[in-house]
């Protein structure tokens, strides 16, 4: 405040306080007008990219991984997400349960209401597998309103495209699992609940890509619905004038200004420790750039979410090593993204749905092998540790770094009677502790990494249905 506005403000309060003895008021008092806030830039898109299973101790692993396959020792390396500025802590749990599964997270973001656990899009008052049940009580989705707002719309997984993550942006379901008419239960059939693959093509998308081709043919195409001669791709294409494609030669080649359907397995795409030199599959990578060269062109901007899928499964087999090549593909789709977006228009959000029961332990030296056994640095061993070697445990044999809480590398005794030696590098099945036949989700908080308009409100300890608010308060809409 200036001199002469405080000598004003100071002669004003004066001659109130005196009756009115003086001919100056304070009408007459100049207006010190506040400079008014900016406003929130909005983001004309928005990504929402998903590592699914992907919790903080499996980011810290693909972290070290990433940087060891460059030839460093990998504890200093920085995953292109790690370098934005906003972060958050996300609690993940369903409306009905403390360790959530892909169905209820995915659809907390999408809708901005916590579900039940394996539900899709509905309120939790709806009952699992109950198809009538969920009439009225069908949550909103951000995806229907960019659309309504004139934006494109694009889905993105290396899961089957009607799997949980992928399917929370497009549809509702009262069971995940209902990917196919043929998995609905005979006695829900005709109550008017669409399987998931039917609602996909009956959704307004403008770029669809993933796995999971089975789901849209009957038996004659191979698949698994209940006419024998269905192919819902191609109604599609006919209904919409897109374009349906099975490979990365194809959809490279296909029109910019017309849809893509793009299905390139059965189910899940192959993991990236598996792909052969001569696969036509393309990779996450591949899908991420063919989807947002489709969707820029739009004017009113785009909504995209891209899932790395198949991190979730590398860990539900108790193969870090598949989970983490699957993170650094998903590292690399991000950092695409980052090079070849307008960082002033387009939010990126990165997170995970959940975390895993996955471990990082032992003592090891920096720049241990990531995937192989733990060794000590010098004179920061432990007891029983062989002279030069890795450490070893009461039982005299080594243990690797990275392991799980349980899983189906759960240790029995080997021919000795006693715990087999563990295996190592990208193949291995790490052991675990608690017998089961798939390794469990994690109920522990994942993060959330954002950059650009909207970026701001990502901070501190968040519910997970959030994000949500997140998305629309960054395209402008509250």
């Amino acid at each position: 405040m200036s001199v002469r506005t405080i000598f004003l403000a100071t002669t004003t309060a004066a001659a109130l306080a005196l009756g009115g003895c003086t001919t100056v008021s304070a009408q007459d008092t100049p207006a010190v007008a506040a400079a008014p806030a900016p406003a929130p830039a909005k983001a004309k898109n928005v990504i929402l990219f998903i590592g699914d299973g992907m919790g903080v101790s499996t980011v810290t692993a693909a972290r070290i991984y990433a940087g060891q396959k460059l030839g460093h020792t990998g504890e200093e390396y920085v995953l292109p997400f790690e370098n934005f500025e906003h972060l958050a802590l996300v609690k993940t749990y369903n409306a009905n349960a403390q360790v959530p599964d892909s169905a209820g997270t995915a659809s907390a973001m999408n809708t901005g209401v916590k579900t039940n656990i394996g539900m899709l899009g509905y309120a939790p008052e709806a009952h699992h597998g109950d198809c009538a049940s969920g009439k009225g009580l069908e949550s909103p989705l951000v995806s229907e309103e960019a659309r309504a707002h004139g934006k494109a719309l694009g889905i993105v997984s290396t899961a089957r495209i009607t799997h949980a993550t992928p399917a929370a942006v497009y549809a509702r379901s009262v069971n995940r699992d209902w990917e196919a008419d043929a998995a609905i239960a005979e006695d829900q059939r005709g109550l008017g609940c669409l399987d998931i693959a039917r609602q996909l093509v009956a959704t307004p998308f403008d770029v669809a890509l993933g796995g999971g081709s089975a789901a849209f043919f009957g038996k004659a195409g191979g698949g698994q619905r209940l006419d024998a001669s269905a192919d819902l791709p191609e109604a599609w294409a006919k209904a919409t004038g897109g374009t349906y494609v099975t490979s990365a030669a194809q959809m490279a080649a296909a029109p910019a200004d017309k849809p893509v359907l793009g299905l390139f397995s059965p189910s899940h795409m192959t993991y990236m420790v598996d792909r052969k030199p001569d696969t036509s599959e393309p990779t996450l990578t591949d899908m991420t750039q063919a989807a947002i060269g489709h969707l820029q062109s739009d004017p009113d901007g785009y909504y995209l979410m891209v899932e790395s899928g198949r991190i979730d499964h590398g860990h539900h087999a108790g193969q870090a090593g598949y989970a983490l090549e699957e993170a650094v593909e998903f590292a690399r789709a991000i950092q695409w993204a980052i090079d070849n977006t307008d960082p002033d228009e387009t939010l990126i959000l990165v997170t995970a749905d959940h975390s895993h029961v996955f471990t990082i332990a032992g003592y090891p030296r920096r720049g241990n092998d990531i995937l192989g056994l733990v060794v000590p640095p010098d004179g920061g061993g432990e007891d029983g540790d062989a002279a030069g070697g890795p450490t070893l445990a009461k039982d005299g044999k080594p243990y690797t770094t990275l392991g799980y809480g349980n899983g189906p590398g759960a240790v029995t005794p080997d021919a000795e009677g006693g715990r087999p030696m563990p295996e190592t590098g990208v193949h291995a099945h790490q052991q675990s502790l608690v017998p089961t036949g798939s390794e469990t989700h994690g109920g522990e908080d994942v993060a959330l990494y954002a950059n650009g308009p909207g970026a701001e409100n990502v901070r501190g300890v968040m519910e997970q249905n959030l994000i949500y608010d997140v998305i629309r308060k960054a395209f402008g809409w509250e």
